[in-house]
């Protein structure tokens, strides 16, 4: 019994380690190759926010078409007659939108859990091939319960988190956020993440393992703020919501952006570990 409870912690700690602040601090010098470094907070960015929009804007176009361009809400019985699984739609439209899809699967990596693929074509470097979906949280916003034993808080630079748990207390959260936030008959966020499904094919991107020395990053994360002039219409497939309504700053997300040419068949790894000099 005693064996059995060791090796369940020890599996959830090969997950959990790398977010383990001091963990992270004493092991950043026996694995440099892990390390994505910038000069300053500024100048993490691969590729130009516009360049991100403007894929996000012609993917949800195309899935925006692909449901007969009606609004959120209205589509269900529509989608419910036709005779393939509405993911294998989305995903379709993915490859034909950016040339590419993405897939949770199990992960190549021992222990690791779940990963991502890319299934279908080929992603060329600086491409947007992922997001990570989830509630966004300010510095000073209360995240105590819902990190408790949650593996999925992304950090970014300027100390924004973001709750990409798509179980308990998270989930729930996220839920109630994005329905407060109705706007009349549009949706300003996607909740389908938190299923298998997800309507956006793009928002896996929490389930990114993180790369080694033996596995190189082959993405990485960028943070991008959702410009005021976004499409309200549009806005349905953002995996993203701010846990507080009244936040006075755009709708940060998080994208992951490919460092290399990148083919069918390879799974996805990032740096979990940005060091700003």
């Amino acid at each position: 019994m005693f064996t059995a409870a060791l090796r369940r912690f020890q599996e959830k700690w090969r997950s959990y380690r790398h977010r383990f602040v001091p963990w992270v601090v004493f092991n950043l010098s026996k694995n440099e190759k892990t390390l994505r470094q910038v000069t300053d907070r500024s100048e993490d960015k691969v590729i130009p926010d516009e360049q991100v929009s403007q894929t996000l804007l012609r993917l949800f176009r195309a899935l925006l078409r692909s449901r007969g361009g009606l609004l959120p809400g209205v589509h269900t019985n529509f989608l419910s007659q036709l005779p393939r699984r509405q993911d294998e739609i989305e995903r379709d439209v993915l490859f034909q939108s950016l040339g590419f899809c993405v897939e949770r699967r199990p992960s190549s990596l021992p222990f690791a859990g779940t990963g991502v693929f890319v299934t279908r074509g080929f992603v060329p470097e600086g491409a947007t091939v992922a997001m990570y979906p989830g509630t966004v949280y300010q510095p000073y916003e209360p995240i105590l319960l819902q990190s408790i034993r949650n593996p999925f808080v992304f950090r970014c630079i300027d100390g924004v988190l973001v709750d990409g748990n798509d179980k308990g207390i998270s989930r729930m959260v996220f839920r109630s956020c994005s329905g407060r936030d109705r706007m009349g008959p549009y949706l300003t966020s996607d909740t389908s993440w938190l299923t298998d499904s997800p309507q956006n094919p793009l928002a896996v991107g929490q389930y990114v393992n993180n790369c080694s020395n033996e596995r190189p990053a082959n993405v990485c994360y960028q943070e991008y703020d959702v410009p005021d002039s976004f499409p309200i219409e549009l806005r349905q497939y953002l995996p993203n919501v701010n846990y507080n309504l009244c936040t006075q700053r755009p709708l940060r997300c998080v994208v992951l952006v490919s460092l290399r040419d990148i083919r069918a068949g390879e799974e996805l790894f990032s740096n979990y570990y940005t060091i700003v000099h």
